[in-house]
């Protein structure tokens, strides 16, 4: 339920500011830019992150916050999962703040309202794509597009608060760490091929193809494989299911290019490094996509930068064929 206010305090009166984002992967890289926007306005202010704990290696050591606050979601599974989501939110009650605090709900869920609205803070803002309720939650609702890219979506929280937006976003990750088998060089590519999301993934035929056609340049697949390993090469290492997040933030920022599928990974990859293609198959690179302008995208048979796709272009759900893949490794070879 919203309360009755006179409205939110100029930003250099707020003490403590909690962002509220917990999840996923892929959806806290996207608010990084407008938390170290409004880091930058706030700098008198104390920031927390309430995260999933299995995300929250993205932002610790990082500049960007002060502390991260665990949300273990995932333990709140079972039978008993409701006893300890209660004693969780006893706790989550009594986390140190400043007086008065500012809450930023980015997620926009139900969960996500109702840990906002049990911070008990001051004030709480929230986007108007908001489903499950959660805007009931919030005592400032900020106009956004709710077909933009998420990037996008966030800033606009943060110009809504008074903010002028830079003319260029940051991304600011935790640096992360070498893992063991990284072979090493100046020259590698990493390739990523594989997502969660159905229809995504690079395998079979195609991810053949396209490694076969990379020699004899070197390679490193990464990523969480759940099938059978594919043959490979000499010129490529495999290190699927043996890196950790801070040491897949490591690959991808060390790398001379990577290539991607549409996941989690490929935005880290966007954030941290500027040669990257993002393999697009069904889903709309516009609003998905890597999101700074000099990442480039395959989808519908070409590379493009993301602005250059055309409307029937970001439409086509074409996935890359074993033909598609070696025209696309020819690309890789002479760009990267």
């Amino acid at each position: 339920m919203k309360r009755s206010k006179a409205g939110v305090r100029p930003l250099g009166e707020y003490r403590s500011v909690m962002i509220v984002k917990p999840s996923s992967l892929g959806d806290i890289v996207h608010s990084l830019p407008a938390v170290e926007q409004l880091r930058a306005a706030m700098p008198q202010a104390v920031f927390r992150w309430v995260m999933n704990t299995e995300w929250m290696p993205l932002v610790e050591g990082s500049a960007v916050v002060d502390e991260v606050v665990a949300f273990p979601r995932r333990s709140f599974r079972g039978w008993f999962g409701w006893l300890k989501a209660r004693r969780w939110q006893a706790a989550w009650g009594r986390t140190e703040r400043q007086r008065p605090e500012l809450v930023i709900d980015f997620q926009g869920l139900l969960r996500s309202g109702w840990l906002s609205r049990t911070r008990r803070a001051e004030w709480v803002v929230g986007m108007s794509d908001a489903r499950e309720g959660a805007g009931w939650f919030h005592d400032q609702t900020v106009a956004v597009n709710r077909t933009g890219h998420a990037v996008d979506r966030y800033l606009a929280v943060v110009k809504a608060l008074g903010v002028p937006l830079a003319e260029s976003v940051q991304f600011p990750l935790a640096e992360g760490s070498a893992p063991l088998g990284w072979p090493g060089g100046n020259d590698l590519l990493v390739v990523h091929p594989y997502s969660r999301g159905e229809g995504k993934s690079l395998e079979g035929e195609a991810l053949a193809a396209f490694l076969a056609r990379l020699a004899p340049r070197r390679v490193v697949l990464v990523g969480v494989r759940a099938g059978p390993a594919p043959e490979l090469g000499p010129h490529v290492t495999d290190l699927t299911n043996r890196t950790s997040l801070p040491e897949l933030i490591w690959c991808l920022r060390e790398a001379a290019g990577v290539v991607s599928v549409d996941s989690g990974p490929m935005h880290i990859a966007a954030a941290v490094n500027a040669r990257l293609v993002g393999i697009h198959a069904w889903t709309d690179p516009r609003k998905v996509g890597p999101y700074p302008a000099q990442a480039w995208v395959w989808k519908a048979g070409r590379v493009a930068r993301r602005a250059e796709l055309s409307e029937a272009e970001c439409r086509n759900e074409s996935r890359m064929d074993a033909a598609a893949a070696a025209d696309l490794a020819n690309w890789v070879k002479a760009e990267f």
